[in-house]
């Protein structure tokens, strides 16, 4: 199935990841790759954390990149994984209070998670996923990254497959809120609450579901969205009265900033 460019870069990419979590690039170095591409607004829209918005504005205001303060938070909604993504954050009292509390559990999960790598014959030890991690959230690629790193699985992703996906041997829950109580998180801060990523929650009539939990918007743009899925979340936002938003939930250099999606060639 041959596939083209839907959009191209755009002017604007409101999804993407920065060292602060999952993301290979610093703030200010995304900044730097977003004026490169000729991008003119961007949101950081790291995992569970705002701690990358500020280099990131300091950047922004040298280089004429206009930073909207974002976030991604990670929601379960009937055995679902949920992420939404949070525009135009200004109070970050009660958010920041809450996401220290996710940060201090991820990183006695990740104690936890070692544990188990360690009984199974991993030797790793937190100090090996600090050094991914860089002094932000620590994240279950932090830990894949330390047991390539190490040798005991030649890849990131059968690290994942193998490990520590869900039901897997070293697998550990983490702190999970409501999609109903991010919302609320959000739009107290506020921001605005868009669901992000549709597509990957699997179950359209669930995504119809969800949005009726208070959401402001759905990412209709994304790079895993084909033409058929944007034309659903159009017609959704549509019915709902829902901000439509895109971005290319850029981690690394296999992504493209401005980048939000393909669709298939006619007669291909």
């Amino acid at each position: 199935m041959n596939l083209k460019k839907v959009i191209g870069t755009g002017a604007f990419d409101l999804h993407i990841h920065t060292t602060a979590s999952d993301g290979e690039y610093s703030p200010t170095d995304i900044v730097k790759k977003a004026k490169e591409a000729g991008i003119e607004t961007i949101a950081i829209t790291d995992h569970d954390t705002l701690a990358g918005i500020k280099e990131a504005e300091i950047a922004g205001s040298k280089l004429g990149v206009h930073i909207i303060p974002a976030i991604e938070l990670s929601t379960k909604y009937k055995g679902k994984s949920v992420d939404i993504l949070g525009y135009n954050i200004k109070t970050e009292a009660e958010l920041t209070k809450t996401l220290r509390q996710m940060r201090q559990e991820r990183e006695g999960r990740a104690n936890r998670i070692i544990e188990k790598f360690n009984e199974i014959g991993f030797a790793i030890t937190l100090d090996d996923i600090k050094q991914y991690s860089q002094g932000g959230v620590i994240a279950r690629p932090h830990i894949a990254k330390a047991i390539v790193k190490k040798g005991y699985v030649s890849d990131y992703q059968t690290v994942f497959d193998d490990y520590l996906a869900d039901g897997k041997p070293c697998a550990i829950e983490k702190m999970i809120l409501s999609p109903q109580e991010g919302i609320a998180l959000i739009q107290k801060a506020g921001g605005k609450a868009v669901l992000a990523h549709p597509v990957y929650i699997g179950d359209d009539e669930l995504v119809r579901e969800l949005i009726t939990l208070g959401f402001d918007g759905i990412e209709v743009w994304h790079r895993s969205h084909l033409k058929e899925h944007r034309e659903v979340y159009k017609a959704m936002a549509k019915e709902y009265d829902l901000l439509m938003t895109g971005g290319s939930d850029f981690h690394h250099d296999e992504h493209q900033l401005g980048q939000f999606g393909f669709e298939k060639e006619d007669g291909k």
